[in-house]
């Protein structure tokens, strides 16, 4: 994995004015009541000439790897965030522009218009590709990196195969979701050729975006919530199959009906992958008993297929996804996950991390500094489970990337039926910064 080179630990507050002390600083012997217990910090002005730590040193020093923001839409031309992104953070993962209803140009309801390729030497009719949305973001970080060498920003791609905006006509014959499902066969070449055909245009020998990519999300979702067993095309009766794009249901498996396609889509991002791209599998919830044993039967499934490239699969790591409550998960079970999954695969990452509030926030000032304060301790406690597990042998904790930078851009400021989303419709303020640019003071519990 590339490591962007360091800068210096502190920067002055006026590039990024904040409000609130420093949380307490977090233990490495495992004892989660002093951590729970930790002091108070309180929300008050701090003077204009005070400083504010780097994240990514901070983490790169502390936890020993880097940390990451999602990005995405206009987002990235807020240059108040992309200064808190070029500042903070050594990562980007671009939130939806990679995903396949982005690269498909958002043509849901038909395809965008096909066209001859191939695959293995055979010809085959497949849909036209739109990389424009995702490369205006990697253009403007290609861009920073050239002017920037010693603050470079490395990038996760996100995500090849799920089966949410994945269009529902790309399972069907001639592309059109009113015809019937393909055969595995015919769904296979079409899996192969769209992993061929991104991992070549983003990482391929010539292209100029290669050097940008640490790693790939190669499947993301693939267990069920309430069976813990894989997801099918009924995990939600209410939905149907024939949607545009899924929340819940899987037409994955309704053309294989078996995990077939996840084995063949690691053993065709190892074809055409660079060996020293990261290969991930991603997914929420990940710390529930029930599907926490559902991802490590995935993952051991993929690893049983290991080998070469154009012969096996390969899976560098464990996306754990992030996406927690005040409450839930709870310490005990992160710390336990994080130990799991390095047990089955060595390395870990927390790809999503963003905290729902708790269900009295109504987003008023009255209510606002309580709710920092709750998140701050939820925080530290997830700060120190992670260097706790981090600190068994089998485990090498690769990462943190939280699910955006600012409050008010957050998913979760809008109600969503993707799993961990914000099912209430109620104010959030789950990220390190706040609707004025400014470090929380949970921003603190990762600088410490």
């Amino acid at each position: 994995m590339h490591k962007p080179g360091r800068m210096k630990n502190l920067i002055p507050l006026g590039l990024a004015a904040v409000m609130c002390l420093m949380g307490t600083a977090g233990c490495t012997e495992r004892n989660p009541q002093d951590a729970g217990n930790a002091p108070e910090t309180k929300n008050e002005a701090v003077a204009e000439d005070e400083e504010v730590p780097i994240l990514r040193d901070a983490v790169r020093e502390n936890l020993g790897g880097f940390v990451g923001c999602a990005v995405t839409g206009s987002e990235i031309d807020d240059p108040k965030v992309w200064d808190i992104i070029t500042t903070h953070f050594e990562a980007v993962t671009l939130g939806n522009e990679l995903k396949p209803d982005a690269l498909f140009g958002y043509s849901l309801g038909t395809n965008p218009g096909t066209q001859e390729d191939t695959v293995d030497g055979e010809s085959i009719t497949v849909p036209k590709m739109d990389y424009s949305r995702a490369e205006r973001i990697l253009d403007k970080i290609l861009k920073w990196n050239e002017e920037n060498p010693d603050r470079k920003l490395m990038v996760r791609g996100h995500v090849l195969v799920w089966h949410s905006q994945t269009p529902e006509w790309f399972f069907h014959e001639n592309y059109d979701k009113n015809e019937p499902y393909v055969d595995k066969e015919t769904m296979n070449k079409r899996l192969e050729w769209y992993i061929k055909t991104v991992l070549t245009h983003f990482t391929g020998e010539d292209s100029k975006y290669k050097d940008l990519f640490y790693g790939w999300d190669v499947v993301n979702e693939a267990v069920s919530d309430a069976t813990g067993t894989y997801r099918s095309d009924s995990e939600n009766p209410n939905e149907s199959l024939s949607e545009d794009r899924h929340g819940s249901n899987s037409s994955w498996w309704h053309v294989y009906e078996s995990n077939e396609f996840i084995i063949n889509a690691f053993k065709y991002a190892n074809k055409y992958a660079p060996a020293d791209l990261e290969l991930y599998y991603n997914d929420y919830n990940e710390c529930s008993i029930n599907k926490k044993n559902g991802i490590i039967e995935l993952l051991r499934a993929v690893k049983a297929e290991e080998g070469a490239p154009g012969e096996g699969t390969r899976l560098t790591a464990m996306g754990m996804q992030g996406h927690y409550g005040m409450s839930s998960p709870s310490d005990t079970e992160i710390y336990t996950a994080i130990k799991d999954y390095g047990r089955e695969v060595g390395k870990v990452q927390i790809t999503e991390l963003d905290i729902s509030a708790s269900d009295d926030y109504d987003g008023s000032e009255e209510k606002k500094e309580e709710e920092y304060e709750k998140l701050r301790k939820r925080y530290n406690l997830i700060y120190y489970e992670i260097k706790s597990a981090n600190m068994e042998e089998y485990v090498d904790f690769e990462g943190i990337t939280f699910w955006g930078t600012v409050d008010h851009y957050s998913w979760l400021q809008s109600r969503s039926n993707v799993g961990g989303g914000n099912t209430t419709g109620l104010p959030q303020c789950p990220l390190l910064f706040d609707e004025n640019y400014k470090p929380k003071s949970c921003f603190y519990v990762f600088t410490k």
